[in-house]
């Protein structure tokens, strides 16, 4: 036997080789526009006259944005790599408060959460970072991006300096910085910006407020460049004196470059947010914006020396109840896709619009590009069959201790998750009735209710259908509405009044209703997992609705991405193996949901969908998306 031995001397001359040459692959990594030459650390990104400088040199930003929470940690370096490969220099990402704080005093920076991962990981794809660190963030989320239990407070005033706010906005702060503070440019981090909240000009309520939110976050150690973000008519009042006023846009008008070089002389321009496409809402069509066009208006942009922000590169997915809702004319639920016709598709895949972006900006690299990563393989899976069922009244004992009200309660203000409230799901209220009549929501019901007597279906309340007869009968009967929130307002002037549930008086032959029964069913996955032990019931011929079902989804192998198709389904919400998947409803467009391969087990995999009205008794597993019959955007 021969023994190879290594003289210490020896030893440390090949440690010390060893760290060299990491060393020198991660600054390669990580030097950005910066080139060959080791980037200096003392001075960050700064304005320059016409242009931007980091450490020192010129630096043009090519930005793309990316939300961790709306991709599986598992992908995010694979996403990371992708917008690399394109060109891109500069990551974009939001912070949602509501997801890292769904409590009081209950923070959660883990898991699909944990943000300083998410950062480092940049460091090693070799991109830098802005933070989008809110503390509201838009993007349509459910409310923004705000915690839901700031609304049990009947007097708050959100995005404004109201106490309330203000002391809630200072806790999260008080968690979220500390994170961020090591992870900045100058202390050897990815991070070269914070941008401060968003679009605050066209709400502007508050003049103090921008200035206390720069306050709050320099005062914790945030040192780098502020920017503010907000579209022409917001640029003037949304903005505060010592960050970079930022411009969102679809189409490069002269008047908006005019009006920023006015508002703002002397300074570089940043489109913060060049819109790539556009969301979806439930009942209307999927909405595209054609590759050409799109990449015109960036070619101009850089044509014109100014920097880019692609809003969004990779949109992902509204898992679980994250999607917001829009109020412009009237209240419109958005679907759980958030693909966003984005250069990268929901599951990562690219399109035309990458490989266009990515010819366009390989003109202004110092070098040759990345190889493009290889793309996953997608899975068509068997159809799982629905082999038990749960009646929603059988399923009631596994929530949370009934309330018991003399009037109707808000889903916020009921005394359920440590008197957090309920955010998200859907809320059960009974009372007893001892006549039929017309019973008549009084535009009380947020967002939407199935509506039964003695558990048999009667009609349904939305924004539009406002009144429903119920059938005589003199003896004492329960009156049920299972009210949905479809999804908080997340933008505009109406975002204070987004309390959901029942929200006011419910009128039988103009009579209130009193004396309710209020069960939260917010479906949560603690929730989800407890009903293994629920009386489940081999499926009859004709279910009962609303009503859970399960089923078995089997994976032979390695799992990969899949879409699950619901055709027969009518609305409600799927389950795989207790992470919430997201909303799914026949109004279409979206007509598949997509299911990461990190989401899935090798061998079998336990689904469960909550139905409001219909079944087929079967999911189907394909290996391409749905997202519907599409529109272009004008």
């Amino acid at each position: 036997m021969v023994v190879l031995s290594v003289r210490s001397s020896h030893r440390r001359r090949y440690v010390a080789l060893f760290l060299s040459v990491t060393g020198f692959i991660i600054y390669r990594h990580f030097s950005g526009q910066a080139g060959r030459t080791r980037i200096s650390r003392s001075e960050g990104l700064s304005v320059n006259s016409s242009q931007f400088t980091l450490g020192g040199e010129p630096f043009r930003l090519l930005g793309g944005s990316l939300d961790y929470f709306r991709v599986p940690r598992a992908y995010w370096k694979d996403r990371m790599m992708k917008m690399k490969a394109c060109g891109i220099n500069t990551l974009t990402t939001s912070v949602p408060w509501n997801l890292h704080q769904p409590g009081r005093g209950e923070f959660q920076f883990h898991g699909g959460l944990d943000l300083e991962t998410f950062l480092h990981q940049a460091v090693g794809v070799g991109l830098w970072v802005i933070l989008r660190a809110g503390p509201y963030v838009g993007s349509e989320l459910d409310l923004g991006g705000l915690p839901s239990w700031l609304l049990r407070d009947r007097q708050m005033k959100l995005r404004s300096t109201y106490p309330g706010f203000t002391e809630a906005v200072n806790a999260f702060f008080d968690k979220l910085v500390p994170k961020v503070v090591p992870l900045q440019f100058k202390k050897g981090g990815p991070v070269i910006a914070v941008q401060v909240e968003r679009e605050y000009g066209s709400f502007a309520v508050d003049s103090d407020y921008i200035p206390f939110l720069k306050e709050a976050l320099q005062s914790r150690g945030i040192s780098e460049l502020l920017l503010t973000a907000d579209s022409h008519e917001g640029l003037k009042s949304g903005g505060v004196s010592g960050a970079l006023r930022t411009l969102n846009l679809r189409k490069l008008n002269y008047d908006d470059i005019k009006y920023l070089e006015a508002v703002q002389p002397n300074s570089p321009m940043l489109v913060m947010e060049y819109w790539t496409g556009w969301f979806d809402g439930w009942g209307d069509l999927h909405h595209t914006f054609p590759p050409e066009d799109m990449v015109a208006v960036v070619r101009e942009v850089l044509g014109r020396g100014m920097s880019i922000n692609l809003y969004m590169f990779h949109g992902g997915t509204n898992f679980g109840f994250m999607s917001g809702a829009l109020a412009n004319r009237s209240y419109k639920a958005l679907v759980t896709s958030y693909d966003y016709d984005a250069p990268l598709s929901e599951a990562g895949d690219y399109t035309p619009k990458y490989h266009l972006l990515r010819d366009l900006f390989s003109r202004y690299s110092n070098g040759q590009l990345p190889d493009m990563p290889v793309l996953r393989w997608k899975e068509s899976y068997e159809a799982a069959i629905m082999y038990q069922h749960l009646f929603l009244w059988d399923a009631l004992p596994f929530t949370q201790e009934p309330f018991k009200s003399r009037t109707p309660v808000n889903m916020e203000n009921l005394p359920v998750n440590n008197n957090n409230g309920q955010a998200y799901g859907y809320t059960l209220y009974e009372t007893s009735i001892t006549t039929g009549g017309f019973l008549k929501s009084g535009n009380s019901i947020r967002d939407r209710a199935l509506v039964f007597v003695d558990r048999s279906f009667i009609g349904l309340f939305d924004y539009k259908t406002v009144e429903l007869a119920v059938p005589d009968g003199k003896e004492e009967r329960t009156l049920s509405l299972l009210v949905e929130n479809c999804g908080r307002v997340y933008y505009g002037r109406t975002i204070d009044h987004q309390r959901k549930g029942i929200v006011g008086d419910v009128l039988l032959n103009n009579v209130p209703l009193r004396d309710f029964t209020i069960y939260s069913l917010d479906m949560t996955q603690s929730f989800i997992d407890s009903l293994y032990r629920a009386p489940w019931k081999s499926l009859p011929n004709k279910p009962s609705f609303p009503a859970f079902f399960q089923g078995r989804l089997f994976v032979d192998g390695y799992p990969g991405d899949t879409f699950v198709k619901l055709p027969g389904w009518s609305k409600g919400v799927i389950f795989i193996n207790g992470q919430n998947i997201g909303r799914y409803w026949d109004v279409g467009p979206q007509q598949a949901l997509y299911i990461p391969g990190p989401f899935l087990n090798s061998g079998i995999n336990q689904v469960i969908m909550f139905e409001e009205a219909e079944a087929d008794f079967k999911i189907q597993f394909e290996d391409a998306p749905d997202l519907g019959m599409t529109v272009d955007i004008e």
